[in-house]
């Protein structure tokens, strides 16, 4: 039997109901075969935290691992067909909730446009947030800048030309231009560091709503499937075109806080890179993908929507619990 270690996490987090529960105990079995409970899929929440741990954790099979957990459990035929089966309660759920289309140009506009009256997540933290509500903002990230451009290198083999070219450009940014010191995971690390909290690899997930557990498994689901590799290329697109505007106000909260350099360095890297991302997403990933395949249109706008789907229903929720006076993660900070 092959045991991967994951760095940094020293325990497997705690299951959240009978899905997760049933991943876990098969998980921890010394002899890879899967014995699933598909019982619960049925009545499951697409978006609660039950399904969207149990696909996380099938997903992260496919990443760094888990800790304790044999290397040999990733390509499980059962462990696959439960996956299949969470993916595509997910993905419906995903479908229901954006109005689709396939006006790239269009949507992809309509992100560059900020309404007057927003008030999103970095917007309170600039204005009003406490350095309580900085951390807890951390925490949240931390699961999805633990692999921050792992998933999107999963659509390098799925595209050609000058779309593969430019994506691998950019993936080459966010993985440090050659420097360790510099990959945007590591950048991470070092903010949680700076910041008091832990670091290590998924160390904070049970911490974290699931929520933010959707948008990390809406990129590994993306890049895992060459069906939705428009919808990731799309994703890719929105996330870089969104990034440097909320940077900037996430370095405006920090500088006012006196917080550590390591965790506004994280955020001025962006705001400098993510600028030049957004061309070269936009002009020759997407451009050239829709030239070489115009029929993906639809998926490219699915892509973006169900991102900016997922991303507003979870600062929507961490924002109503801090209006209320309440933390918005599932458990405290130590």
């Amino acid at each position: 039997m092959t045991t991967s270690i994951t760095p940094g996490a020293a325990t497997l987090p705690a299951a959240r109901g009978p899905l997760s529960a049933s991943v876990l105990g098969t998980l921890l079995r010394e002899q890879p075969r899967a014995d699933l409970d598909f019982d619960g899929l049925a009545d499951a929440d697409p978006l609660g935290d039950d399904l969207q741990l149990a696909l996380h954790l099938c997903y992260e099979l496919h990443y760094q691992g888990l800790p304790g957990v044999s290397a040999d459990w990733e390509w499980d035929p059962e462990l696959l067909r439960l996956r299949g089966a969470l993916e595509a309660r997910f993905l419906a759920a995903l479908r229901e909730n954006v109005a689709g289309g396939d006006d790239v140009a269009g949507e992809l506009d309509g992100l560059l446009v900020e309404p007057i009256d927003v008030e999103g997540v970095s917007h309170f933290l600039r204005d009003h947030g406490d350095w309580a509500q900085v951390r807890e903002y951390f925490t949240h990230r931390s699961i999805y800048h633990h692999k921050e451009a792992d998933p999107h290198a999963w659509v390098i083999p799925r595209l050609r030309g000058r779309a593969k070219a430019a994506l691998v450009a950019v993936e080459f940014d966010e993985f440090g231009g050659g420097r360790a010191e510099f990959v945007h995971a590591q950048l991470y690390v070092d903010l949680l560091r700076a910041a008091g909290l832990p670091d290590g690899y998924l160390e904070l997930i049970d911490h974290v709503p699931a929520a933010m557990l959707a948008v990390v498994n809406m990129m590994s689901l993306f890049g895992l499937h060459r069906s939705l590799r428009g919808a990731l290329c799309g994703h890719f697109a929105a996330a870089e075109i969104t990034t440097a505007p909320s940077a900037q106000r996430m370095d405006q909260a920090l500088q006012r806080l006196d917080a550590p350099e390591a965790c506004r360095f994280f955020y001025t890297e962006h705001i400098e890179a993510d600028a030049v991302h957004e061309q070269v997403m936009r002009h020759d990933v997407l451009g050239d993908l829709l030239e070489q395949e115009p029929a993906l249109a639809a998926d490219v706008v699915f892509g973006i929507q169900a991102t900016e789907f997922l991303e507003g229903r979870f600062g929507q929720q961490v924002l109503s619990r801090w209006q209320a006076g309440e933390s918005s993660l599932r458990l405290p900070l130590g």
